[in-house]
């Protein structure tokens, strides 16, 4: 049996901070797991932004609240989840995810949280775990299950390495280039005939 797991942003939502660098001006903010690598490196940066910028919690969920879901990705994953079983395993936290999958008709998701002071600032992040996204394919396949995984940046690469399968969804050029190994799709239409191999 079959179980499939995906990023959240890049996959089925715009990028979360390429928003809030929208609506602030702030372009230090437009910084993605697409440029950086190491996620420590990248949450630290952004936090340090925040502060200096005196943004709050509240200031980036306000952005939040007005993305909407890609286009045709409501419609993808509900078709996905009448066919199989799938998870969204993302680096986002929960103080950011509650519209976004709202909207999406509340798939099951693994993510993080934050550290947010008595003033609503963000003073830091807690992993669920390290590594999450392949701990989480290892996870799927203590029970018995063999998995499909898809998401778009050097922070699903991982996923992509411990699952049966691995795909890249609408990667950056960058991350096509340095894992040449994974199958790139660019639509709903061509990711769902990939998906129906193993359905």
């Amino acid at each position: 049996m079959y179980a499939f797991l995906s990023d959240l942003e890049g996959v089925w939502v715009p990028e979360v901070w390429i928003n809030v660098a929208k609506k602030t001006g702030i372009e230090d903010l437009k910084l993605t797991t697409r440029d950086i690598q190491d996620y420590d490196v990248l949450m630290n940066h952004r936090i340090k932004i925040l502060k200096e910028h005196n943004l709050t919690l509240k200031d980036i969920q306000n952005v939040i609240a007005t993305i909407e879901p890609l286009e045709g990705a409501k419609e993808m994953l509900d078709w996905v989840r009448s066919v199989a079983q799938i998870h969204i395993v993302s680096d986002t936290f929960v103080e950011f995810a509650d519209p976004l999958m709202n909207q999406l008709g509340r798939p099951s998701l693994f993510c993080n949280n934050l550290t947010v002071s008595p003033e609503n600032m963000v003073t830091g992040y807690n992993l669920r775990q390290k590594d999450q996204k392949r701990e989480v394919v290892k996870a799927f396949k203590t029970m018995q299950y063999q998995v499909v995984a898809f998401g778009d940046s050097y922070n699903d690469i991982s996923m992509l390495k411990e699952a049966d399968a691995g795909i890249l969804f609408r990667p950056p050029q960058n991350v096509m280039d340095d894992f040449p190994q994974f199958p790139v799709v660019t639509t709903y239409d061509e990711l769902k005939k990939l998906l129906l191999q193993y359905i």
